[in-house]
């Protein structure tokens, strides 16, 4: 099944990881990839930060999973963070994929370090107990295997959603 699918990720250090995630689908079928991309990083920084909630909120309506791009620095980032609560509060599917072994090309085709996929807390349960990415989601290495199992990843997120 395809899945509309929203890209979280570093947008400053990133970008051009992200991409070669985001674009896979190009050399593929759309159905085999697995999802469409709802992304809005081409706007991020021409707004200020109540304009990129609002895009944030219009980025994830008719999505069913989040996939969080994991570059080195991404825990740290506050978009990133607004986008999994957000993400986890409308019940998207969730799953985190390390790219810190993609060649970024605007920085000589260098790889970077691992990144931590701990975000802190996301969200509370219908008990009142926090919730964390790390031991409750799933989280992937891009590399070797991604370009081909992304979409599996994805329908996976979004079965243990119940979407």
């Amino acid at each position: 099944m395809t899945r509309r699918l929203f890209f979280s990720f570093d947008y400053d250090r990133d970008i051009m990881r992200a991409n070669q995630v985001r674009n896979s689908w190009v050399t593929q079928d759309r159905e085999a990839a697995g999802f469409w991309d709802a992304s809005l990083w081409e706007e991020a920084k021409k707004k200020g930060k109540a304009a990129i909630r609002r895009m944030i909120d219009e980025g994830l309506e008719s999505t069913s999973v989040t996939a969080v791009l994991i570059g080195a620095e991404t825990s740290k980032s506050e978009w990133v963070l607004y986008e999994i609560e957000k993400s986890y509060e409308r019940g998207n599917g969730l799953l985190g994929v390390h790219i810190h072994m993609l060649e970024d090309i605007s920085r000589s085709g260098r790889t970077d370090r691992k990144g931590s996929p701990d975000f802190g807390k996301i969200g509370e349960d219908r008990y009142g107990n926090g919730v964390y990415f790390p031991g409750k989601y799933g989280i992937y290495d891009y590399k070797p295997t991604g370009y081909a199992k992304l979409g599996e990843w994805v329908e996976k997120a979004a079965r243990d959603a119940g979407r």
